[in-house]
């Protein structure tokens, strides 16, 4: 099967996942007062990470236009795998199906387009895709693919995220899912976690941020406790703290041997929620 995988820019890409062939990442638009610019591979962090800090902590997102995924999934291919932000968070999920429908209206229905909703964002994106990957390369069939992938988003996957600052989830309504109690305490570092309908719930709190990621930690070893995570993958995405990264992965793995571990960079759209200091953890189970 001639297939091609897109994804949105909340994927964090590995090293490895720059050099693979039929992969495409369609871009978020990121904002901070008059500056704008598009969160792709000329992406930087730290810079980023000064502007907003200059504008008080705030910065705005953009998802990509139907358009763009529609032109993405053009091409000699057989099927095409697009995964996306949940659709709680962004509506980028809902441009990428209007994308394949403006596709299927000017080409028809020859080739198989289908739509992932990640259900989260950050490295549990990337480990997605790179699911689908492997299955495509076994030459799996395409309907195999959706529901294997589809079970494997709900129920085999988790994330965690532990920030300095919630100011720019808040300021741009991400934290509807919160109770208005956790708000009053916006300065505790809070550690919360995706559901399974893909918004966001508080899993635990503390005064300081060392005590607040031990416990996240310690949060994601109790949930994969007793189970074989020999081919399972870890991934910590951070900004501007890869220290502190290494740090999270080392607490994680003195309890959890994971199969693969991976310390990356946030993408930009990651990088505006999670703030400076921001660490998010993905993982498969």
């Amino acid at each position: 099967m001639r297939y091609k995988i897109v994804v949105d820019s909340c994927c964090d890409l590995t090293a490895g996942m720059k050099s693979w062939d039929n992969f495409e990442v369609v871009p978020l638009s990121l904002e901070i007062a008059d500056y704008n610019i598009f969160d792709d591979e000329n992406f930087n962090q730290d810079d980023f990470i000064s502007r907003m800090k200059a504008n008080g902590g705030m910065a705005k997102s953009a998802c990509p236009a139907p358009d763009a995924f529609k032109n993405a999934y053009e091409g000699d291919y057989d099927a095409v795998f697009v995964l996306t932000i949940t659709d709680k968070l962004s509506g980028t999920y809902n441009s990428a199906l209007q994308g394949k429908m403006l596709y299927e209206e000017e080409n028809g229905s020859d080739k198989k387009i289908y739509v992932f909703n990640s259900l989260a964002t950050s490295g549990l994106e990337t480990i997605v895709a790179q699911e689908i990957k492997r299955l495509c390369d076994e030459d799996k069939p395409f309907d195999e693919i959706v529901e294997y992938i589809e079970d494997y988003i709900l129920n085999h996957t988790g994330l965690f995220f532990c920030l300095e600052s919630l100011d720019a989830l808040k300021a741009n309504g991400r934290l509807f899912a919160l109770a208005a109690k956790v708000l009053e305490k916006i300065r505790v570092k809070l550690i919360c976690k995706r559901t399974q309908e893909g918004n966001i719930s508080l899993s635990g709190q503390d005064l300081t941020t060392n005590r607040a990621l031990i416990k996240m930690a310690n949060l994601i070893a109790e949930s994969v406790d007793g189970r074989d995570l020999s081919k399972e993958k870890l991934i910590v995405s951070y900004v501007c703290c890869e220290e502190r990264a290494k740090f999270v992965a080392g607490k994680i793995t003195d309890k959890a041997d994971f199969g693969t571990v991976e310390i990356i960079k946030a993408s930009g759209l990651n990088s505006l929620y999670a703030s400076d200091g921001g660490i998010i953890v993905s993982y498969s189970f």
